[in-house]
């Protein structure tokens, strides 16, 4: 049977956890995938493990990411759906209690390592016409009562980044798909009470799978949550989520 995609998807964060599970969905579907994380040994397992190329990357790090995208595009070929998933929690405590280094090194792998990977894997598909790119934001965004001023705060920050760059690469047909896997269990949310509303682990990936086929492209910008949106349904529904500017994050009065 032909694959049901194809090309090259890079995946920060793909050592575990929902990044692990997105890297799994993607080669499953027929895509060539790079698993990029800090952790060599995870990368390792999972590049094994699916066929694919492991890349030990600090995305914080301009020069880390440049060689990560050197290396993929150079071993696999030109990179056509980048997941931008990398992340930490930050620390927990009052914030004035926190390390301040340790609350700012939250932004710097959460928001800086977005921009990085991409503005590094931007201009290439600029110069192609093709090319995707999926941002794990997070309803802590936007949710009451979300803990953590550095994680919130951070998450807010890429959902709307998201958002911006999806505008500033409509013209060149580049879309940009900011999404929320919901509260999977991992060891990021391993603190969080056994009782809580946890999403299907197999939700995110399913979206991601469905991002990188091109039919939703018409949703770039858009809000998405794993679990909560009926992807199919909005789809359908593309023009008039465009139209009436649903599916952001926005000031109600």
């Amino acid at each position: 049977m032909p694959s049901e995609l194809e090309g090259v998807a890079l995946v920060t964060g793909g050592g575990r956890g929902i990044g692990e599970r997105i890297a799994r969905e993607l080669a499953d579907a027929g895509m060539k995938v790079a698993v990029a994380a800090r952790s060599k040994d995870q990368v390792e397992r999972v590049a094994e493990e699916i066929e694919g190329l492991a890349v030990v990357v600090d995305v914080s790090s301009r020069e880390s990411v440049e060689e990560m995208v050197s290396r993929v595009e150079f071993e696999l070929g030109p990179i056509d759906l980048l997941v931008a998933n990398a992340g930490i929690h930050g620390p927990r405590g009052k914030t004035w209690e926190v390390e301040p280094t340790r609350w700012w090194q939250t932004h710097e792998v959460n928001v800086k390592g977005v921009f990085l990977c991409c503005r590094t894997v931007i201009p290439k598909m600029i110069e192609r016409g093709s090319g995707r790119i999926v941002i794990t934001a997070s309803g802590a965004a936007y949710l009451p009562g979300s803990s953590g001023t550095a994680y919130s705060s951070s998450k807010a920050a890429v959902n709307r980044f998201g958002e911006t760059l999806a505008n500033e690469l409509r013209e060149y047909g580049i879309p940009v798909f900011p999404f929320s896997p919901g509260l999977v269990q991992s060891d990021m949310t391993k603190d969080a009470p056994a009782d809580s509303p946890w999403t299907p682990p197999e939700l995110a990936p399913q979206l991601v799978r469905v991002l990188a086929s091109g039919r939703a492209d018409a949703l770039s910008g858009r809000y998405l949550h794993a679990e909560h949106d009926d992807i199919e349904d909005l789809i359908r529904r593309a023009d008039e989520l465009q139209r009436d500017d649903m599916n952001a994050i926005r000031l109600q009065r």
